[in-house]
């Protein structure tokens, strides 16, 4: 007994001793940060001055804060879209690339959607702006000499969330794309040949067979997508700068107004708060409503 004591404490020490950098890399990027937003959020700090206890008042602040519910509104119309769209469009493109086709053509097809999600969203939003420019964009342009109506996308209240939407699903969806198209090559082949032999047609196969074996990479799909939507910046930042009317101000973009336009370090602790724990709720709950139709088997 002592002899097993004594080399489960050895494996033990090894695998703490392996596990260290990601300790670590927790502590120092997620536990800490963490940790400092919490304790400012109860601060009034305007970064060069001392700080001086506030207690609740920065969580009191947002009921009064109009462009809290804007915000809150944009993101969460915004992450709708965003993953209804990412879904619903990546699992047919991936459904089609990976059907028996030229080798070569694969490659291309796997290199166009990808691409984008290798440009810096810098690049991306400043790009797009300018095509969606009334004055020199050439969607504007080609609008025009078909007689079609051209909106000023970014200025139009009606306009600006749709194109917001619309760029970023032009840059990010290759990342879904190819976990969905990861998850469908993962699927046994004789599975869907025994479905075939069986006399199963095309739709039947998708819904008994791919979808329910697929169903692990749809959900962690989901998951991630939510996140990364929920987190949105750059396009709204650079494009509208969250225009017209804060009709594409996103939370973090507010956190971002917040504590380093305005100084208001504590009261940005206190929104950035808010996304965490509205983040970690909603993929709670994702998590919990998983288990009714996720097949790990």
């Amino acid at each position: 007994m002592p002899g097993r004591f004594a080399r489960w404490r050895s494996e033990a020490a090894y695998a703490y001793y392996f596990l260290s950098p990601a300790y670590v890399l927790f502590l120092v990027f997620l536990a800490g940060p963490l940790l400092a937003a919490i304790v400012l959020s109860l601060f009034h700090w305007e970064l060069l001055g001392s700080a001086e206890f506030a207690g609740l008042a920065n969580f009191a602040r947002m009921a009064t804060d109009p462009v809290v519910g804007a915000a809150i509104g944009n993101t969460f119309l915004f992450t709708f879209w965003s993953v209804v769209l990412h879904i619903g469009l990546a699992l047919p493109l991936a459904l089609a690339v990976n059907r028996a086709m030229p080798t070569v053509l694969t490659y291309f097809l796997r290199t166009t959607i990808f691409f984008p999600m290798l440009v810096s969203w810098a690049a991306v939003a400043l790009i797009w702006k300018y095509i969606l420019d009334p004055n020199y964009g050439f969607i504007t342009h080609y609008l025009q000499r078909l007689s079609l109506p051209a909106p000023n996308f970014l200025i139009d209240n009606a306009w600006a969330m749709p194109a917001i939407i619309a760029v970023d699903l032009w840059k990010t969806i290759g990342f879904t794309f190819i976990i969905m198209l990861a998850g469908l090559q993962g699927i046994p082949a004789h599975l869907r040949e025994a479905a075939l032999v069986d006399g199963a047609g095309p739709l039947q196969r998708f819904w008994n067979v791919t979808l329910p074996l697929l169903s692990p990479t749809l959900f962690f799909a989901t998951i991630i997508t939510f996140i990364g939507a929920f987190q949105i910046f750059e396009p709204m930042f650079i494009m509208t700068d969250g225009g017209p009317g804060n009709r594409t101000v996103s939370m973090v973009m507010h956190i971002y107004e917040t504590g380093f336009r305005s100084f208001d370090m504590g009261y940005a602790s206190a929104l950035a708060l808010v996304v965490f724990v509205v983040i970690m709720a909603v993929t709670l709950l994702q998590l919990r409503l998983g288990r009714r139709w996720v097949h790990y088997d």
